[in-house]
């Protein structure tokens, strides 16, 4: 005879539970844990151990260490992502420094720091250190301004147990002398360092540094610098036995050393490379190892269409690949022949302005169906395109299956485009690749349709962010799109036809949204149609056209007016310059 009221309930013990929500990496999946009791609340709140902030005033120090106590990585973000193309004012605002003060004696588990598109200055720089020191694992100040190499004399000085530093595009005032040499000290002091990364910066490199620091530490696996000549990096190369990644560096062959290369060979185990200003006379140079090869940067060397088929097809073990459109369709097809394991592409736009480019640099909807044909395991693809067609796109949502990021960009240099609008292609792209959760379109005007922009809406559902250039042909459109997306976050637009009302209300109507950023739209002296979105969970900043005509690059690139929209826990911030206007409901 069975009992009344007879129920089993099953208690999962803390410890159980924090093994498994160790094994998500899904921000998303964490907080819908978090949301289940209050019990799992807390076991979230204690056991997170990596955060990622997208906008840095959309919570505050406090709120985040009362949070995540036993926080031991942090990813901060400051300036819009429209900032890397000069696009916000340089004084928006993004300051680390509030951070830094708010979290570095707090967070007594903290061993990472990243800190992106921010402004981060030497006395924040010492406060971290100060608290944290030998703690400090790793240090990442990425595309970041407002600190010098006395900032960096003081990492290399106290953080002794720092395995990664990362200073990549970073702007960097370089106080360096003979007897303040940061790279020199950091050699001294450190001998567990793995990757250092000061890449595409101005910092000077000397020589017989780096080789000191391959001496003393000899897990050093990845290096990118600025510029150095490679022919200085002979001895380097020959310490760093167990370099993984070379970045950076430069060829210069114009000082009539013809051979001055010849003697260069670099590590072993060297399986990542990108090299600045090589030719053909140097490409030579990675023939030897090519077929080891899994990451390939020729974005910013001097080769030409037939230069890069010639070392792309040595290289059929390549996984990454980044390259100017000079590569052309006759080089995609050499990439789709050749590298079957290729997992990420980059395509940016070449310098045919200044008349470099190949006649044939030219990449096309002949070029884009060839990859995706070729290259079944590609998971991330931006590509700037001189001609496209539907059937290219449909191309890539038949057999990219595994593409997760896309972003593509038709350039302005043809009269005529071969077939447009792109609804269709657009519709099979989003149908076929379902495990897209960024995708980017930048066309021209009449490149996609209102229907086009309802497709969007209807296939994108596990689509995060989307960055949409001219597109649409009314508001129309914009409202149907907004119906869809169910998980967008990130939401930014430029020069399309699309009013203010129309735009608060895609808004209000995509229930995931994050972050708004638009430039270029119907926009009205005060922005009061933006009102109606207005809550005290969002900040809503108006930023006029530029008025600045000293810069043609500046009017041209700020002359239209933004609009940038924001969730934040803590309200509106109080360091907005003159420049942004806070719109007030």
């Amino acid at each position: 005879m069975e009992p009344k009221n007879c129920q089993m309930r099953l208690e999962v013990p803390d410890a159980a539970l924090e093994l498994v929500l160790g094994y998500m990496d899904d921000p998303l999946d964490r907080e819908a844990v978090s949301l289940v009791c209050q019990r799992w609340y807390n076991i979230d709140a204690r056991s997170r151990k990596q955060v990622t902030i997208a906008i840095c005033y959309s919570t505050s120090p406090d709120r985040l260490r009362r949070r995540f106590p036993n926080l031991e990585s942090l990813k901060l973000k400051g300036k819009p992502r429209a900032a890397m193309f000069n696009l916000i004012p340089e004084e928006w605002g993004g300051y680390a420094g509030p951070w830094v003060r708010g979290l570095a004696e707090s967070l007594s588990c903290l061993k990472s720091v990243h800190f992106r598109r921010m402004i981060i200055e030497d006395e924040n720089i010492d406060v971290l250190v100060r608290a944290r020191g030998d703690k400090l694992k790793s240090i990442k100040i990425d595309k970041c301004s407002g600190f010098s190499t006395n900032g960096l004399m003081t990492i290399a000085r106290s953080c002794k147990n720092m395995t990664t530093l990362f200073l990549e595009e970073s702007s960097i005032v370089d106080n360096n002398s003979n007897d303040n040499r940061w790279i020199r000290v950091l050699a001294l002091n450190n001998c567990v360092l793995e990757a250092l990364n000061f890449y595409m910066t101005e910092l000077k490199v000397t020589p017989q540094d780096l080789e000191l620091l391959a001496r003393n530490c000899k897990s050093l696996s990845s290096l990118k610098i600025s510029e150095c000549d490679i022919s200085f990096l002979i001895h380097f190369f020959q310490e760093a036995t167990l370099l993984e990644e070379f970045g950076g560096g430069s060829f210069n062959d114009q000082v009539g050393e013809i051979n001055m290369y010849q003697t260069v060979r670099f590590p072993p185990k060297l399986c990542c490379v990108g090299l600045m200003y090589m030719g053909t006379n140097e490409m030579h140079l990675l023939f030897p190892f090519a077929t080891s090869l899994k990451k390939l940067d020729l974005q910013y060397t001097f080769l030409q269409t037939e230069d890069h088929c010639q070392l792309i097809q040595r290289c059929p073990n390549l996984e990454v690949l980044e390259v100017r459109d000079v590569i052309g369709d006759r080089g995609l097809e050499v990439v789709a022949q050749t590298c079957k394991k290729l997992k990420r592409l980059r395509i940016e736009r070449g310098d045919d302005e200044q008349g470099l480019e190949d006649e044939q640099g030219r990449v096309t909807q002949v070029g884009l169906s060839m990859l995706a044909q070729g290259c079944p395991e590609l998971e991330y693809l931006a590509v700037y395109v001189s001609d496209i067609t539907n059937a290219a796109l449909e191309a890539l949502g038949t057999f990219s299956k595994n593409l997760c990021d896309f972003r593509l960009v038709l350039l302005d240099r043809e009269k005529k485009i071969t077939d447009l609008p792109l609804d269709n292609g657009v519709r099979s792209l989003l149908r076929g690749c379902t495990k897209l959760k960024r995708f980017a379109l930048y066309l021209r005007p009449g490149g996609l349709s209102d229907l086009g922009l309802a497709y969007i809406g209807e296939y994108s559902g596990n689509v995060r962010w989307i960055l949409m250039g001219n597109v649409g042909d009314s508001d129309i459109g914009l409202l149907r799109f907004s119906r869809g997306c169910p998980r967008l976050q990130k939401l930014e637009l430029r020069s399309c036809c699309f009013s203010e009302r129309a735009l608060a209300i895609a808004a209000q109507q995509l229930p995931s949204l994050r972050y708004l950023w638009v430039q270029g739209y119907g926009a009205s002296q005060n922005g009061a149609s933006f009102l109606s979105m207005a809550h005290r969970f969002w900040n809503i900043e108006l930023i006029p056209p530029s008025q600045d005509t000293a810069s043609d690059e500046v009017e041209d690139r700020r002359g239209e007016a933004q609009i940038l929209a924001y969730y934040s826990l803590v309200g509106r911030r109080n360091d907005c310059p003159e420049s942004v206007i806070p719109l007030l409901a």
